[in-house]
């Protein structure tokens, strides 16, 4: 009898952590991480690679009105404001073999030369599989009103 418990004890946590071990959800929160590194340390190469090729659907967390669909440059992302930030919660879900619906909260200092402020936001986003690599297609910001604290940058009003 202790062998059966033992052996079914084996096989259940075998295949829970095969299951959880090759889940879309936790390659697409690994990718989640990289992504975010590489947003931090203005790795705008890394970022791009990691966006659609179709281009994103992205809203940021100013008010401004949603943004075209559009493809990533390098140009568009060294526009962008100085920004350390850090996530936090993260979830995904599968909600198709293919799309990922990842969302967390998100907390640190955005600004533009050197006026530095807090920034706290919301993030939705849409993960799909293009050519068997995990990319973002669409990202919502939305703010945290528990502060306000979002500072508009020029860049958010250019397109």
């Amino acid at each position: 009898m202790k062998k059966l418990k033992l052996a079914l004890m084996v096989a259940i946590m075998g295949i829970s952590s095969f299951s959880v071990a090759g889940s879309s959800e936790t390659e697409v929160l690994t990718a989640l991480s990289a992504y975010m590194d590489a947003r931090n340390t203005r790795d705008f190469k890394t970022v791009i690679a990691m966006s659609s090729k179709a281009g994103t659907l992205d809203t940021n967390s100013d008010g401004s009105f949603h943004k075209p669909q559009a493809k990533q440059t390098l140009e568009g992302w060294e526009k962008s404001g100085d920004a350390i930030t850090q996530y936090y919660y993260p979830e995904a879900t599968a909600i198709a073999d293919d799309v990922v619906h990842v969302r967390f909260y998100s907390e640190g200092m955005v600004g533009n030369n050197g006026k530095m402020s807090d920034y706290r936001t919301r993030v939705s986003m849409n993960w799909v599989k293009e050519g068997g690599t995990w990319v973002l297609s669409s990202a919502h910001y939305s703010p945290a009103s528990y502060g306000g604290v979002h500072k508009t940058q020029a860049s958010d009003f250019e397109d």
